[in-house]
């Protein structure tokens, strides 16, 4: 896979008075991140989702965002995760061929409280980071992080992203990178301060150069979820991620089935 940002993936929802982190969650950080929900919801600063969906899918040569992934497409599943997570606002960046699902967006997120934008960027083949600037355009001015999400990362989990963003509510100023194994992966969050480098930025290259050059403010949290460091580039690696799926599903089902029979 192209390491194209930087972040990894975990999974933590409210459970009883914590944000529970899931066992994927390296045990030291967890007890790092051991916020309540009342210190959660006192602390937590304003962080604006980029969800980034308007690629050319060059070496899939088709649009694997509309691939088919359960009952949704990839784009959708993407999409879904955010908007069950604690982040306050999201951004979906389409390019204009896809102009008929801002409608499907608006209507998906009509149930909730949550900000979503969709935004489309004419200048997609000019690659990644005009995506990138095309989200920060519409962005909160009350945002004070900025979590830029990828398309094709549908193993990703909201949990995870939970996990991001209350580690970078404790770690005010800097850059949450997740990793699984050692491997950085996405999503990542920048704080608003780099704002300007990242709009800076040109060609297909994302937030890499920003990631290196203030490598010092980075928080790296270690997740045992590969989702962050799986994305989807060719038919090959969708076919491959069906069968994984696939095979979580029957796990689960299998392990439903067990409990139900106890």
């Amino acid at each position: 896979m192209t390491n194209r940002f930087s972040f990894p993936s975990v999974d933590a929802a409210f459970s009883k008075s914590t944000l529970g982190l899931e066992s994927d969650v390296d045990r030291d950080y967890r007890n790092r991140l051991n916020l309540s929900k009342l210190q959660w919801e006192q602390e937590a600063i304003m962080i604006s989702s980029i969800l980034l969906g308007a690629g050319e899918s060059k070496r899939m040569k088709v649009n694997k965002l509309s691939l088919p992934w359960g009952r949704e497409t990839i784009f959708e599943h993407c999409f879904n995760v955010l908007l069950r997570s604690k982040s306050q606002e999201i951004i979906v960046v389409l390019n204009p061929q896809n102009e008929r699902m801002k409608r499907q967006f608006e209507e998906m997120s009509a149930s909730t409280t949550k900000k979503v934008k969709v935004t489309f960027n004419r200048h997609y083949k000019r690659g990644m980071s005009t995506s990138i600037r095309k989200g920060l355009q519409v962005l909160d001015p009350r945002s004070e992080g900025i979590l830029i999400s990828l398309g094709d990362q549908p193993f990703v989990k909201t949990s995870t992203i939970n996990v991001l963003l209350r580690a970078f509510n404790q770690g005010k100023g800097e850059i949450v990178i997740p990793s699984f194994r050692g491997i950085k992966g996405h999503p990542v969050i920048f704080h608003r301060k780099y704002e300007k480098e990242l709009l800076k930025l040109r060609g297909d290259t994302g937030g890499k150069p920003i990631l290196l050059k203030y490598a010092k403010y980075t928080k790296t949290v270690p997740v045992r979820s590969e989702g962050v460091v799986k994305d989807i580039d060719t038919r090959e690696a969708y076919q491959k991620a069906l069968r994984m799926r696939r095979g979580g599903d029957e796990k689960r089902n299998s392990s439903e089935i067990g409990q139900r029979n106890r």
